[in-house]
């Protein structure tokens, strides 16, 4: 049987309705103007169509349009592509080719402060315990995953219940937050209200502050919710709004997220996209402490999980650090666990040093690599310049500095600025140095 087109398809129905006898002239337009709107939604979604088939082969010239015999690699769940662990026992892809995938991140403006205040990967907590650098009023316990490597700490869900990591300090000024998420159960019944509550506050109590800067990131999954922002500055609320994001794949796919905030000003990232960006939200010199609680989850069967929570001071600008002393040094580049494959959320602080160097176009660097104290000095020795080598390959391939203008040179273990018997001081001896030759 000849299978008719759409057109020939509307065109019977629109003579077989207007020859009717019967029929009222008030109907008959009515009908008439909803086929009109019909083929113009149809033309509408060919058009589109065609808009991004044009945009896919501009923006990544490589990749072949998938076809009934050509899966689209693209939809794959991220748990099943090759991967790795870093040193914070975070499970991410692998890419053969360092500039695989990192148009997008050579944008990414997320800069991590580079003095660690906090960092807790759970991995010196026993499963099944409360950890031990957190406090709570509810519950919870550090489990471990079969989809990801490391420790793990799961939140409860319940009316008021907060999870606060217990600080040595309080919160400076200038300071960035980034940790991992892993989320289990999330299918369209998943209410509307089921929110991850990241909350600032000018207290470590159970009670919320006079002061406090709050956002609740949405896991609901049969629409798209958006993300709440609310504050108080001496108890008087100057924003409670909702921001319009669509952030329901991510939230089900191990997101990234990483704050920052800037005396009175507070910007957030889900992976390398900024959906917050507000310039007077915090109540400058006031927030001390960082609170979790969940809500509307399904106790049971809807389950989210905490890994690698960093808490650093600084995050400013390190161009003018580097401009003005000629060094810098960063654990903010991190790379894969025993490998020099650079995780994407690290291309912030790259791009910031690729811009001293287009602005100074007689400079050159050296790039110094150090490692913390795991594994053998010989092989920390190669993995500290391994990974040195491949800053300077972001530069040259991501950024176009010239191979000239870069030198490299790795430490390995030997020059530690932490203990490295803590999680923590661990952190700080993964570090990066950029020094002005």
């Amino acid at each position: 049987m000849k299978k008719l087109h759409f057109s020939q398809i509307l065109t019977i129905v629109l003579c077989t309705v207007f020859t009717l006898p019967s029929a009222n002239a008030q109907i008959l337009k009515k009908l008439k103007q909803k086929a009109e709107q019909t083929v113009e939604r149809k033309l509408e979604q060919k058009t589109e169509k065609e808009t991004e088939k044009a945009m896919d082969s501009i923006l990544n010239p490589d990749e072949k349009t998938p076809t009934k015999d050509t899966p689209n690699t693209n939809n794959k769940n991220p748990n099943t592509n090759p991967s790795t662990t870093n040193d914070d026992g975070d499970n991410v892809k692998v890419n053969t080719n360092i500039s695989d995938e990192l148009k997008v991140y050579s944008k990414f403006d997320f800069v991590p402060g580079d003095k660690i205040l906090y960092f807790d990967d759970f991995s010196q907590d026993f499963i099944g315990d409360f950890p031990s650098k957190w406090n709570t009023n509810g519950s919870g316990e550090v489990v471990k995953l079969s989809k990801a490597e490391g420790n793990w700490f799961e939140f409860k869900p319940g009316y008021n219940i907060q999870y606060i990591p217990l600080l040595n300090s309080s919160l400076p000024e200038e300071y960035t937050i980034e940790f991992d998420l892993i989320s289990e159960g999330l299918d369209n019944n998943t209410s509307s209200v089921a929110r991850l509550v990241i909350n600032l506050d000018d207290n470590n109590t159970f009670y919320t502050g006079t002061n406090y800067a709050e956002v609740q990131l949405p896991f609901g999954q049969y629409g798209a919710f958006g993300i709440r922002v609310l504050n108080a500055i001496n108890s008087s609320s100057t924003i409670n709004n909702t921001i319009t994001a669509d952030i329901r794949e991510e939230v089900k796919n191990r997101p990234h997220i990483s704050i920052a905030v800037n005396k009175k000003r507070y910007r957030l990232w889900v992976n390398e996209k900024k959906y917050v960006d507000i310039p007077q939200f915090v109540s400058e010199g006031k927030l001390t402490t960082i609170k979790f609680n969940l809500e509307g989850f399904e106790d049971g069967e809807e389950r989210l999980f905490i890994s690698n929570l960093k808490i650093a001071e600084g995050g400013v600008d390190l161009r003018r650090t580097l401009m003005t002393d000629g060094k810098v040094s960063t654990n903010g580049i991190l790379f894969d666990s025993g490998s020099a494959n650079i995780q994407k959320q690290s291309y912030g602080i790259i791009r910031q040093i690729s811009q001293v160097l287009q602005q100074e176009a007689d400079m050159k660097l050296k790039i110094v690599g150090h490692t913390d104290a795991d594994g053998s000095d010989e092989a920390n020795m190669k993995l500290s310049k391994d990974r040195a080598e491949a800053v300077k390959k972001a530069l040259i391939d991501i950024y176009n500095i010239s191979a000239e203008r870069l030198q490299t040179d790795g430490k390995g273990e030997s020059i530690p600025v932490g203990d490295n018997k803590t999680t923590d001081g661990k952190a700080q001896n993964r570090r990066v140095e950029f020094i002005k030759l």
